[in-house]
């Protein structure tokens, strides 16, 4: 199928130019504004990140701190065209409080500024928000809801016991042992050689980069045998970044949301490559950084410590992953022989792709129940 660009300027968000500046781009919601806190933030490396309250009005209540995935930000659970897991979360008793890390879309460093790694999230990002956040609300209890890689790299942080007596998290898509189709995998080492001295980033708006770019050949490659004529859409639904891989059910999509994914989702940084494929080629999260005595406090493999565990998890994941396939249900498995001392659960929603449990039009129905209950046994 050749790509095209649909006509629909009035409801995609307009041209965004690659930002050169650590500004956060401004968050896309519906509450009052008098009720988000947005909270000037630092990792202690010089990084400059996000970290949002949402203000209930009441002192008294847990916290909840979301994490995105990579190359997606705190917009994937603020939807205002639906009913968002923040909404859930303010209805049910809960502080929401929202990290974007260094992968986030609202920064600027996939495309431009320092690299990372995934060890950088999880010594830094993660353990110093979640010291903020005790630090704000007390002995109050605090869980984590994690996707994708902002779960992966959580791992990391709590079997390097950064993170200690968290009340509850809920891992969604991957936790401690990732697991790529083969397909995936292969493109990924593939691409990943072929490309590194050509571009350092796979973009995901065709708008941005235009029809005579260095960028065209993969937009062209994402649109073989797609079903939706957005270009963006193919490259994500069709295509994971050229992996080959399906990040959602596309049904489950409002058009408002699907229309907003350029703005949801950013370019996916290929230097980040060698630590994600040494990652699934171990089947667990590794640290990359063997030498420097920087990172010695993350263990060499997150899975070998696992022990070190001491909250309990909840392995959420859709039947229809595309991306991690059956990684969730592999978890369990695993950690129940290794480690059965572990308070771990596992739940499959049907039907279900990866995004689409938090960006689809019907998770609130489907998916956000499973969380509550999860948090509500445990508050």
């Amino acid at each position: 199928m050749i790509f095209r660009t649909t006509t629909t300027s009035r409801t995609r968000p307009a041209l965004r130019r690659v930002r050169t500046t650590t500004a956060l781009r401004p968050l896309h919601h519906r509450l009052d504004p008098a009720a988000v806190e947005e909270i000037p933030f630092r990792a202690s490396d010089g990084v400059r990140l996000g970290l949002t309250r949402v203000d209930s009005g009441e002192t008294d209540r847990p916290a909840v701190l979301l994490l995105h995935g990579h190359t997606a930000s705190a917009d994937m659970f603020l939807l205002p065209e639906t009913r968002n897991l923040v909404d859930v979360l303010l209805d049910d008793g809960y502080e929401p409080w929202l990290l974007d890390w260094r992968g986030s879309c609202r920064l600027p460093y996939n495309e431009t500024g320092q690299k990372y790694t995934y060890d950088d999230v999880a010594l830094y990002d993660i353990p110093e928000a979640v010291a903020h956040i005790r630090g704000r609300i007390g002995d109050r209890p605090l869980f984590v809801v994690a996707h994708c890689i902002g779960s992966l790299t959580l791992s990391l942080s709590m079997t390097a016991g950064l993170v200690p007596g968290l009340a509850g998290v809920v891992s969604q898509g991957v936790f401690l042992t990732p697991k790529l189709a083969g397909r995936t995998s292969l493109r990924m080492s593939v691409a990943g050689e072929l490309l590194k001295t050509r571009i350092d980033h796979i973009p995901v708006d065709f708008r941005n980069v235009g029809l005579w770019s260095k960028y065209t050949p993969l937009f062209a490659l994402a649109s073989r045998k797609a079903s939706c004529p957005d270009p963006t859409c193919q490259i994500l639904h069709n295509s994971a970044w050229g992996t080959g891989a399906s990040l959602f059910v596309h049904e489950h999509l409002s058009r408002t949301t699907h229309n907003r994914l350029a703005e949801l989702l950013g370019p996916a940084p290929l230097w980040i490559l060698p630590h994600l494929r040494r990652i699934e080629l171990a089947r667990s999260v590794v640290r990359w950084h063997d030498t420097d005595h920087r990172y010695r406090a993350l263990p060499p493999n997150a899975l070998d410590a696992a022990a070190r565990i001491d909250t309990p998890v909840l392995l959420l994941a859709g039947s229809e992953n595309g991306l991690w396939l059956d990684s969730q249900k592999l978890c369990h498995e695993v950690l129940a022989h290794r480690q059965p001392q572990l308070d771990v659960e596992y739940t499959q929603i049907p039907g279900y792709g990866h995004l689409d449990t938090f960006l689809g039009r019907g998770a609130a129905l489907d998916v956000f129940g499973h969380i509550l209950e999860f948090l509500g046994e445990r508050r």
